[in-house]
């Protein structure tokens, strides 16, 4: 199963990356991350998180992998 993708600060810019490592990709700005991080996680179907310059998530979007089970 492929893990979440977080969009993180990183010095200067911006990272996209998976939960728990792998590969790691700079950008400019935080747009050009989120871009990004939507298009990878949506050819993966995970969730991709969106972190703020505090290091809080601050958005969260579904693409395909909802772990709960909700009806209506």
């Amino acid at each position: 199963m492929a893990a979440d993708i977080h969009v993180v600060p990183a010095g200067e810019g911006w990272a996209v990356e998976a939960a728990g490592g792998g590969k790691r990709t700079m950008f400019a700005t935080q747009e050009e991350a989120i871009e990004a991080g939507t298009e990878r996680a949506q050819a993966d179907k995970v969730e991709l998180l969106i972190h703020g310059r505090d290091g809080q998530i601050r958005e969260r979007n579904s693409f395909g992998h909802d772990p709960r089970n909700i009806k209506g």
